[in-house]
């Protein structure tokens, strides 16, 4: 019998429903190594971000108001993310961060894409007023690049549907602040 009808044609006690939720809570729990690496190194990535987020909202940075603005829907988008993906890493009872010693090659994934180094951090911190916000804003472009191209390679890798739904969003999100930091640099 065709799938429908047999869907049709089951009592309608709810028994279809909890197996379909069940199907659903199944699916969600499913992972592989590349989701997980996702996981891990995005929120490495996210919490640079918040960092570079708090710079800007320090007043000695004497950032405009215009980075402040960003900097707080970053931090406030970046922030539940950073929760969700631990959730994820908890629930699949996988470390938080990946063990580099081990040798575990998880996927081609690179954790650095688009991250400031210590230095480039140091630097930012020296910085006020018009030059912080050119450096800030820079900086966060090429953090977000990194993030839009880790999220498109966890699109052909990745199996977890919370995963993908949230490579999307980053994709979308971090795309539209990317336009919008390009149009605040001075040229």
């Amino acid at each position: 019998r065709p799938a429908f009808i047999r869907l049709c044609a089951m009592p309608s006690n709810g028994r279809w429903k909890q197996e379909l939720d069940r199907s659903r809570t199944d699916r969600r729990g499913h992972f592989n190594d590349a989701d997980v690496a996702f996981a891990q190194n995005m929120i490495a990535h996210h919490q640079q971000a918040i960092e570079m987020a708090s710079l800007a909202l320090d007043p000695t940075s004497g950032a405009s108001s215009e980075v402040t603005d960003l900097a707080q829907r970053i931090s406030a988008a970046q922030d539940p993310e950073v929760s969700m993906m631990s959730g994820w890493l908890e629930h699949w009872h996988q470390p938080m961060t990946m063990d580099s010693a081990a040798g575990h090659d998880m996927g081609s994934m690179h954790s650095a894409e688009g991250m400031m180094s210590n230095e480039d951090m140091d630097q930012l911190m020296q910085l006020s007023g018009a030059e912080f916000d050119r450096a800030w804003l820079q900086g966060m472009i090429e953090h977000h690049q990194g993030a839009i191209s880790m999220a498109e390679q966890i699109k052909d890798e990745g199996d977890n549907p919370d995963v993908l739904a949230l490579a999307d969003q980053v994709i979308t999100a971090q795309q539209a602040e990317v336009d919008e930091m390009t149009n605040l640099l001075p040229s």
